[in-house]
């Protein structure tokens, strides 16, 4: 009989066997009339059959596909025994956030493209299992974060996102006092103020970051740093080390006429409006919403996908993505896309919006596009958007969202002597520690790689935690 404790013993034959189940979700028609979780839970007989569909590959390829580099087999091990303690056991040992990266992450291109099974377009269901493993974690403890006996240390974190929040907990761990400073009403960064609900519920988010706070991390909202109170400020009242997980929060903005009508809004807006509790907003944004039965959105990433989605369920009954590529140059993540189409949305490709034209009430009411073609391929690959002349078109709509990315606050750059960042403003670190220009200031996330995965800030994180435990210890020899 095999022994699914050893990968040397598995019947590969009799897992192959085992049928593809497409993941739970609840109905188009249901989900767009609220904004609860898309994906159901697995059940726990559910989870240890599909754990069982693991070929248990002696490369790992699921592995190394996973940026947070999480043990995927030895967790599958585990809950197709039933011991779903000990998989969320596993999972901890390199990810801060199972219960998000479960929900969040883009499976489909990272671990469950990797898997074996893909080639037949049935992946084991990496992302639902963890998600299922940590769920269960939760229930029976809801704080597992054991601060370790105290170093005299203090750290000093800047962003309350993914990044910051990872770097936080190892450094908890590690015994370090860990002071987090957010500039927002709320703490999470985009994991509150940018992920829908439908496909995170913000309860998970808030269980996080009490569990940090049972833990002994000091949290303070409402606290920016920069201009007002520069970096070098937290060194000279006395933390050891600083983290900047700042995030890229800043929209990109098109440079067309319009783009100041009202009715055209930047994507955060967009989202924080229609998904937060007021209270937490900034106070130009606490005031109603108002989608118009025509929502166009600009763009092609997860974010633009979060906006149709979010457009959908807040009753416009013409939802559309406007994109200037085709579907194949698309950076967002496939699995999105289709279920804002099953949701009702639709994608009209290699358009190109170039003005957007105000109605009667002053308010925006159509766009101008051009009719575009494909060109040579841009340095990343992505063949170029070519505007053809004289293509000239309008789309009508009443509301516009131009969900076109996110770049880097320059703040903190502006206000740090000595630390240096990029053009884009992005800080400048060494990818394996996340030390900056300036020693005893590390940075990670978003801030340093531009937008990203949840999962990648948070492994940038736990590494440049590491590395701030290492130069703490350091400073004492």
């Amino acid at each position: 009989m095999a022994d699914p404790q050893n990968p040397t013993t598995i019947d590969r034959k009799a897992r192959i066997k085992i049928p593809y189940e497409a993941p739970p979700a609840r109905p188009a028609a249901e989900r767009v009339k609220d904004f609860r979780e898309t994906f159901l839970p697995l059940t726990p007989e559910r989870a240890m059959r599909e754990a069982g569909r693991c070929l248990q590959c002696p490369m790992a390829p699921c592995v190394k596909a996973c940026p947070a580099g999480n043990d995927i087999p030895g967790a599958l091990r585990k809950i197709e025994q039933g011991d779903f303690l000990g998989a969320a056991k596993i999972y901890r040992r390199t990810s801060t956030m199972a219960q998000i990266c479960g929900r969040v992450c883009p499976h489909e291109q990272l671990c469950q493209c990797a898997c074996v099974r893909n080639k037949n377009h049935e992946p084991v269901l990496c992302g639902a299992l963890e998600a299922f493993v940590a769920d269960f974690e939760r229930a029976q403890n809801p704080f597992h974060i054991q601060p370790g006996p105290s170093s005299g240390k203090r750290v000093a974190v800047v962003g309350s996102g993914p990044a910051g929040l990872a770097c936080a907990e190892q450094l908890i761990l590690q015994g370090h006092a860990v002071t987090v400073f957010e500039s927002a009403s709320a703490a999470g960064g985009m994991l509150t103020y940018g992920i829908p609900e439908f496909k995170l519920d913000q309860s998970i988010v808030d269980l996080l970051i009490e569990d940090l706070r049972h833990a002994g991390v000091e949290i303070r909202t409402g606290a920016a740093i920069g201009k007002s109170h520069p970096v070098d400020a937290l060194l000279r009242d006395g933390y050891q080390a600083v983290f900047l997980g700042t995030g890229a929060s800043i929209p990109t903005c098109m440079q067309v006429p319009g783009i100041d009508l009202p009715g055209v809004f930047p994507p955060d807006e967009f989202l924080a409006r229609l998904n937060n509790d007021p209270a937490i907003l900034p106070e130009g944004w606490r005031q109603p919403l108002t989608v118009g039965s025509r929502v166009a959105v600009i763009g092609g990433g997860d974010t633009a996908s979060d906006c149709l989605r979010t457009a959908v369920r807040k009753g416009a009954s013409q939802v559309t993505c406007l994109y200037r590529r085709t579907e194949t140059e698309m950076p967002g993540g496939k699995k999105d896309r289709l279920l804002a189409a099953e949701e009702g949305a639709e994608y009209r490709f290699q358009i190109q919006p170039i003005r957007f034209l105000a109605g009667s009430d002053g308010r925006v009411s159509a766009i101008e596009c051009l009719k575009c073609e494909l060109g040579d391929c841009d340095a990343e690959g992505r063949r170029r958007p070519i505007p053809v002349d004289g293509s000239n078109f309008i789309v009508e709509a009443d509301t516009v969202v131009c969900a076109l990315g996110y770049g880097a606050n320059p703040e903190i750059g502006r206000t740090t002597r000595g630390l240096a960042i990029d053009k884009n403003g992005l800080f400048q670190t060494d990818p394996l520690t996340g030390a900056t220009s300036r020693p005893g200031i590390f940075a990670g996330g978003d801030a340093v790689s531009g937008p990203d995965l949840v999962v990648s800030a948070m492994a940038a994180g736990r590494r440049a935690a590491a590395a701030i435990d290492r130069f703490l210890h350091n400073a004492d020899t």
